[in-house]
């Protein structure tokens, strides 16, 4: 099986800004896209952003977009999500996920490989 490793989280004030990293150490994936998601207490899962491995097509939540960059090195099979301008409510934990074969990349359900999660804390 295999484990996604994210990185970056940590606490930041409102208005500041963080990096997340997320690695499959020692393995090559066959992957169509990657993204981010994450999840705040007590509610579900959501999408936060995503990019096909190939093309580089980037994807946005509604809610991040302007504010959040996902961007991916290739050959260090590595995805990161820049986070700016940081709001209370981008509180939660992140998730990155990995999707080997084509098609949509907004739902969590279709993502084969998940990672740990890292906390991601915002103060107002």
């Amino acid at each position: 099986q295999v484990q996604l490793v994210e990185s970056g989280g940590g606490l930041v004030q409102a208005g500041g800004s963080l990096s997340l990293s997320c690695v499959a150490p020692g393995r090559t994936l066959s992957v169509y896209a990657m993204g981010w998601f994450r999840q705040a207490p007590g509610k579900e899962r959501e999408f936060v952003a995503a990019v096909t491995w190939s093309a580089g097509f980037t994807h946005y939540a509604d809610s991040v977009t302007g504010r959040f960059t996902i961007s991916r090195h290739t050959a260090k099979n590595t995805v990161y999500l820049q986070m700016n301008s940081l709001k209370p409510e981008d509180t939660a934990v992140y998730y990155c996920a990995a999707r080997s074969t084509p098609g949509g990349v907004r739902l969590a359900n279709v993502y084969n490989y998940w990672g740990q999660g890292t906390q991601v804390t915002v103060s107002s």
